[in-house]
Formats: C-alpha cells, sequence, structure tokens
C-alpha cells in the first residue's frame, strides 16, 4: 500500500517545478509493454502531476528498487479498498497512469519516499506476473480530442472556473495559477484542474478512465461550480465571523438613528410607547406615594437608555413588577356567620372547638372590618385537614385563596426577594403570590411552617417575623421592590405538625389552634360524606354502582389504618375502588352494583395489617406499655425490663434521649429506695444488671413522660407480677414518687383507644386535659388518675 507523503517535497528541498506538482517535460510516445504495477491508497496520479509517495510495505520497496535500478518507469494504480496493504490484481481498477521516479529517499524506519511524474493514461491488459510484485501488459490511452466549438467554449469556462477558485481558495499557490494561464492545451488544462480541485477519490479516478477531453471538461464543470459555491460560502461566513463586534456597534448606531428619524417624522419608536405604557399603568394604579416616586424616577432612566444595554432589561422588569401589584386593590368581604359554619359544617366532620374558634375570629373580622389581629397557627398531625380549614375560612370570607409551602425553605430571599443587582432578581414568594392573586387582602395559606430550614443563605423564620408581626407588616419591605407595601389586609394562616421547632420570637406571633387526631367514630363519618365519593368520581365510578357499609367502613378503619389524620384510609378506599373498576371489566357487567362485604375485604386489600385489639398480650413480666407523643399523632410503647447476673449496672437501649434515660435511672433510684415497702432483697441490687430497652431500636425517643411505664416494668421485673394487658399508661415521675403533669394527653389517649386498650392511668394533674379527650372515646376508656407511684402498682400490676 503506498500513500501520498506530504512532507517529501520539503525533504527533499523541492523546487518550484515540483510545487507546482505539474511536469512541463514532454512524456514518452511510448513505453515498454510490461511494467510493473504500484497500488495507491488514497490518491490518484494524473499525468503531468508531480507527487510524493511514501512507501512502506516490503513488496513495494522492493518494486521501487527494481524500478530506480531499470529505466524508472512504473504504473500507479488506485485500490478499490484502502486498507489492503498487498493488493493482488482484483482489487485495482483498469486504468492508472505511467509514471517515472524522480528521486528517492530511504529512511532508518524502514520507509521509502519517492517522488514521481505522471507520464501517460494507460489500461491494462492483462497481469503476467504477481511474485515479487504484480506486473501486467499495458496499453496507452491517447486523448481524443477534436477541433469543434464546444470544446473550446468548455476550455476557456472551466479556465475562468478554475482561476476564480484559485483566487478564493487559500491552498492554492500562485504558481498553479501561472500554470494554468500557460497552458493551452485543453487535455493537460483538463489534468490539472482534476489534479488541484478538492475532489473524492471516485471522481478523481472518473476522470482519469475519460478519455474524450471533451467529456472530461464536462464532467468538470459541475465540480467547480460546486467548489465555487463551497468557496463563496466560506469567505461569507469568515467576513461575518470578523465584524461580530463591530455589527453590534453599527446596529447601536442605526437603532439610534433611527429614533432620531422617528422623532422628526412625529413617530413614536417602540421604547416611547412602552414607556408610555408604563406612564399610563402608573397614573391609573392606586400606587402608595413612595412607590409612584420611585416608579416615575425609573421610567425616566428607562427612556433614556439605548436598548441594547443589559440594564434596560431590568428597568423594565421592575417596572412591570411594580406596576402590577395590587396597590390598594381589596376584596369585599362578604361574612355571614350562618353560610360560614354551614360551609365548615359540610366540608368538615368533628372539630367543634377548631370551628367555633375560627367562627369566632370571622365574627371579629366582620364588625372591625380591618383586623390587625393575631395570626391563626393549625396545629395537628398530617391529614386532619389544616390546609383544607384554611381554604373553606377563605371562601367563607369571600377572599381569594393562595398557598406557600414553607416545608425545606432555607433561603431568607424567597421570603424577601433578592436584590437587583443580582442577574435573575425576583421578588420573594409573598409578593409574587400577591401579584398572582390580584388582591391586598387575600387568605395566604403559609404551610409546614414548622419544617423550615436555615444555613449560609440566611434564616427564613427571622425574614417572616415581619410578615407576621400586625405591628409591622403594613410597611413591608421586599429586597426586590426596595418601597413599603402594606400587608396589614392579609389573612396570614400557618400550619405545623408540632411547635417545638418554630422559632421562640416567631411562635410568640402565632394563635395556636390545635387540630387533634380523629376518633374511629369521626372518620367513619368523613368517610361516607367525603373519601367514598369522592374517590368514586375520581375513578368514573357512579355511586350506585360501589357500595361502602359502614361495617366495611370500620374494619378499614381497625384493621388496615392507624393514623391520626385520614389520608391511609382514603388511599385504601382508592384501592377498593379500583378493584371493583376492575371486577366490573371482567364481568363485563355494569348493570349489577357491587357491595364490599366486610368479610371479603382480604379479596380486595390483602390481609390486615393492623389487629383491632392490643397489639401484643403481656404474657411475662418486665413488660409495660406507655403512651407516646409524635409530631404525626399519639403512639403506644413497649417498654421492656429484664436482668442478668452482673453488679449492680443499668443498661439503657432503643435509641432513647438524655431526658429518657435521667427517667429510667430514676424510676430504678426510687424502687431502690422503696425496696423495703415493696419486699425487695436490697442486695440483689448489686448482684444483677438490669436491661431497659425500648423497641423499634432505628427511631429516636425522648421525653419524662415514660416514667411511670418505666418504673412499672422494673416493678414488674423485680416483684415478679405481670402488668395488666389492657392498660396503657403516661406521665413523668420524681425521686420522691410524685406523679407529674405530661403534655399530648389527648393524643395520647387517642392511641390507646386506637391500640385496643380499655384502661389508662393518668397523672392527677392533667384531669382537666382528659376533658378535651371526645366523649365517645371517654366512654370507651377507664382513666385512673394517680398523684404518686404508692397508688400505681396496684392499678398496673397483677395479683402475685
Amino acid at each position: 500500500m503506498t500513500t501520498p507523503d506530504t512532507e517529501f517535497i520539503k525533504i527533499l528541498g523541492s523546487s518550484s517545478e515540483q510545487q507546482d506538482q505539474l511536469s512541463t517535460r514532454t512524456p514518452p510516445k511510448t513505453l515498454p509493454e510490461v511494467l510493473p504495477i504500484l497500488g495507491l491508497s488514497d490518491i490518484v496520479v494524473f499525468p503531468g502531476m508531480i507527487a510524493p509517495l511514501l512507501v512502506e510495505t516490503t513488496e513495494s520497496i522492493r518494486l521501487i528498487d527494481d524500478v530506480v535500478s531499470g529505466d524508472r518507469f512504473l504504473v500507479l494504480v488506485l485500490q478499490k479498498s484502502p486498507e489492503i496493504e498487498n493488493p493482488i490484481p482484483t482489487d485495482l481498477y483498469g486504468v492508472g497512469c505511467a509514471a517515472r521516479v524522480l528521486k528517492m529517499l530511504k529512511f532508518p524506519d524502514n520507509t521509502v519516499r519517492v517522488l514521481i511524474e505522471g507520464l501517460r493514461r494507460v489500461r491494462i491488459k492483462e497481469f503476467s506476473a504477481q511474485v515479487p510484485y504484480l506486473q501486467a501488459k499495458i496499453e496507452i490511452l491517447g486523448d481524443e480530442l477534436d477541433n469543434s466549438v464546444e470544446l473550446t467554449a468548455f476550455t476557456r469556462n472551466a479556465e475562468r472556473q478554475f482561476q476564480e477558485i484559485i483566487r478564493l481558495s487559500p491552498t492554492l499557490s500562485e504558481q498553479v495559477k501561472i500554470a494554468a494561464l500557460n497552458t493551452e492545451d485543453p487535455s493537460k488544462l483538463a489534468d490539472l484542474i482534476a489534479a488541484n480541485l478538492n475532489l473524492n477519490l471516485n471522481e478523481r479516478q472518473a476522470l482519469l478512465e475519460t478519455t474524450s477531453v471533451k467529456e472530461r471538461l464536462s464532467k468538470l464543470l459541475p465540480l467547480l461550480n460546486k467548489e465555487m459555491e463551497v468557496l463563496n460560502l466560506g469567505t461569507k461566513i469568515q467576513s461575518e465571523v470578523a465584524s461580530s463586534m463591530s455589527k453590534s456597534q453599527r446596529e447601536f448606531f442605526l437603532r439610534e438613528q433611527i429614533r432620531a428619524i422617528q422623532r422628526e417624522l412625529g413617530e413614536a419608536d417602540p421604547v416611547s410607547t412602552e414607556v408610555n405604557v408604563f406612564r399610563e399603568l402608573i397614573d391609573k394604579n392606586p400606587l402608595s406615594p413612595e412607590a409612584k416616586l420611585v416608579a416615575y424616577k425609573e421610567l425616566d432612566r428607562l427612556q433614556q437608555m439605548p436598548t441594547a444595554v443589559p440594564e434596560f432589561t431590568i428597568t423594565r422588569n421592575y417596572l412591570d413588577w411594580l406596576t402590577h401589584l395590587p396597590w390598594n386593590k381589596y376584596t369585599e368581604d362578604k361574612i355571614e356567620l350562618e353560610h360560614a359554619s354551614q360551609l365548615l359544617d359540610a366540608e368538615h366532620y368533628g372539630l367543634a372547638k377548631v370551628k367555633d374558634r375560627l367562627l369566632d375570629f370571622l365574627a371579629v373580622i366582620k364588625l372591625k372590618k380591618q383586623l390587625k389581629g393575631p395570626i391563626l397557627c393549625l396545629v395537628g398531625p398530617p391529614g386532619v385537614g389544616k390546609t383544607s380549614l384554611g381554604k373553606s375560612v377563605a371562601e367563607a370570607l369571600g377572599r381569594k385563596f393562595a398557598r406557600i409551602s414553607l416545608g425545606g425553605m432555607r433561603d431568607e430571599a424567597e421570603i424577601r426577594g433578592h436584590r437587583r443587582t443580582y442577574v435573575g432578581a425576583m421578588p420573594g414568594r409573598i409578593i409574587q403570590t400577591l401579584r398572582r392573586t390580584e388582591s391586598a387582602n387575600p387568605v395566604i395559606l403559609l404551610d409546614e411552617i414548622d419544617k423550615i430550614g436555615a444555613d449560609y443563605k440566611g434564616d427564613p423564620a427571622s425574614a417572616l417575623l415581619e410578615v407576621l408581626d400586625p405591628a409591622q407588616n403594613n410597611s413591608f419591605s421586599d429586597h426586590y421592590l426596595e418601597v413599603p407595601f402594606d400587608l396589614s389586609r392579609v389573612l396570614f394562616i400557618t400550619t405545623a405538625n408540632w411547635l417545638d421547632p418554630i422559632n421562640a420570637a416567631l411562635r410568640d406571633r402565632l394563635e395556636v389552634i390545635e387540630i387533634p387526631s380523629y376518633t374511629a367514630l369521626e372518620k367513619l363519618q368523613i368517610a361516607r360524606r367525603h373519601l367514598v365519593p369522592k374517590q368514586l368520581e375520581e375513578h368514573g365510578m357512579k355511586k350506585k354502582l360501589v357500595k361502602f357499609p359502614d361495617s366495611t367502613l370500620k374494619r378499614i378503619i381497625e384493621e388496615y389504618t392507624r393514623e391520626a389524620g385520614v389520608r391511609q384510609l382514603e388511599r385504601e378506599i382508592g384501592s377498593v375502588t379500583r378493584k371493583a373498576v376492575r371486577r366490573f371489566f371482567t364481568a363485563k357487567n355494569f348493570n349489577t352494583p357491587l357491595t364490599v362485604e366486610a368479610s371479603k375485604l382480604s379479596e380486595f386489600l390483602g390481609p390486615p395489617k393492623f389487629r383491632p385489639e392490643a397489639a401484643e398480650r403481656i404474657k411475662e413480666i418486665g413488660i409495660a406499655v406507655g403512651l407516646a407523643w409524635t409530631p404525626v399523632g399519639g403512639e403506644i410503647l413497649f417498654i421492656e425490663a429484664t436482668r442478668m447476673r452482673g453488679k449492680g449496672g443499668l443498661i439503657l437501649t432503643g435509641s432513647l434521649g438524655d431526658v429518657m434515660k435521667e427517667s429510667a435511672q430514676t424510676a430504678l433510684s426510687y424502687l431502690k429506695s422503696q425496696a423495703v415497702s415493696l419486699k425487695l432483697d436490697v442486695e440483689d441490687f448489686d448482684k444483677w444488671d438490669i436491661h431497659v430497652h425500648v423497641p423499634a431500636g432505628a427511631t429516636p425517643k425522648d421525653g419524662p413522660s415514660a416514667g411511670v411505664t418505666i418504673f412499672s416494668a422494673l416493678a414488674s421485673l423485680l416483684t415478679k407480677r405481670l402488668v395488666k394487658s389492657d392498660l396503657a399508661m403516661t406521665g413523668e415521675i420524681s425521686l420522691r414518687g410524685r406523679v407529674l403533669r405530661v403534655g399530648g394527653i389527648k393524643e395520647k389517649v387517642l392511641a390507646a383507644a386506637r391500640s385496643g386498650m380499655k384502661q389508662v392511668i393518668l397523672p392527677k394533674e392533667c384531669d382537666n386535659d382528659w376533658l378535651e379527650v371526645p366523649e365517645e372515646i371517654r366512654h370507651k376508656l377507664k382513666v385512673h388518675f394517680v398523684q404518686h407511684v404508692s397508688e400505681l402498682l396496684p392499678l398496673a400490676l397483677k395479683p402475685a
């Protein structure tokens, strides 16, 4: 395989004749009948062409050695495939170019570089030898010339176009142009053009095989036209790139000239039109005095500013925000307390105290009109209807409603906005919401206020202090607007799952309304009135086609859900509805109603997930059931105690917090102090290690309310008496044995009822909290109030 060598001319220090790649020598009229054949991989040599070649294979190097030592003649033929190193006759085209080796150089890397001169077109008649290299009998192909006017026209057209290509192409030298000007023979001109034009190998080989000069020139003309178009396009692209900077400057001056001409003609340019629109908006909208002053100032700057300047867009966007905010644009309140009460009852079952507080709030608004009162904070477990209550308040007031989710918010700019110096700056979420609602007194629900974060970008909770303070929010300043905006007429309602994570200063501005967990009866009514119709509608089913008896709903509530709210209950009802839809399609009958029987509920939802009775029957000593409060509602908690031989140590496991560990130590210390009265062997404490464990070890637990439960578990262990299985308890104990008040009683008692407990032990100081528990739960559970642990053990432990 032989390839062209672009560095060879430099190595030989070639003359201008060689660099022209066109020989001025007269080719010989006769050639030997048999000549060596050298295959070329990616070059086609034409008569009169001088080209450097790189020879790498052993077979080809031997061929060159024999040619140089002889008459220096050989035939150069293009290979059909460039990857073949040692071609055979079938790998070569049938027409090539007889050539003469002008110079040869050998290099240390076992390669040979030669400079060849194309002589005559030849056709291979037959191959006479293949070893040690290819040799063949050849036939010289003469040029077919005629003296027609058409040939003359082809020649002149080709010469003119080639001269233009030489002018446009940076790769063709001036010597090629001189050679073209001095070539009068049409055949030589055609070969010169074919040798220097940017063509692929197939096109070059086709031109080499064409003996008719007129036909050769006719094939070249469309190729010349194509090359000229490519060069013209490249020149145009290059000039456009070179003038890109000056183009923007020209556009600036042209725009200025256009604006000057339009002013002379009395015509308005687009910028002037936009300025006039903003001026009308400023005059029309009731902006505050400070906002109007700033708006006119920015409008004057915009009018004098070129549109190409980035500041133009920033100022325009600022004016757009300033003029489209609802300055002094209020929705008239339409408060009818009876209608509001009916609306709350229709959309929310139960929650009587919550509704009473909301109705009180609405009554004051109706009386005073402009209430700068407290900010309501609805606190309760997930799924109890906090967000929907906010929507109901907005509907009762006749105001527009918007919700802003604060969960995971860490950037203060989300509340106050970004300053205009930043790219892509925007107002904060409060101002954006006001523009979206087109009202200055909407009801804005700030959802999940307990889940606000804080990092290096600032503390959003601190930014909310101004927003939620009735004494300050009448002049709220957003960083983007930088003018005061009155938020005092906005009704803010916040929601949270629990209050502890909320910033203390922010919590001080909130009036908390606690929303309790739903009882089983309340869940049944909510499912019947709201959840079942909603799921049937969402799944495209008519109410008469799928029926949910109360027994079925009760079983779903007791055996398939265990939650404070109703979200999981809604999901389970949705699952049953989907199964029902599938059964209708399977049976191909949409006329017979389907009743979801409680006994067949497992066919729809699988086996029950929870047992309706106590989650675990206590059959061993050292186990007691406690009650815990979590942000998602109350839970029952099993506390286990055991002992093993040791030195009187106390082991605590189950991801317990410091406060809970101290409660366990307090309970054990009091037991030791009362060992005599409890008939316990004091010396046993030094011989045994006691281990207290709270299951669900992956869940962190803390707080003092497990004190009485830990005490009961330890007393059960040491007295060898079982704790009652249907009894749950909560309360903090002191070293003197007093049972102290704890919080979350309502949620804890509801959790005990959900878990099938029959009795609860509560601190005496929590007797008022017991009255907050729904009446149906109070009838369901037996309560024992205790002031001292001495009252606890007879109630908690079974007789020996």
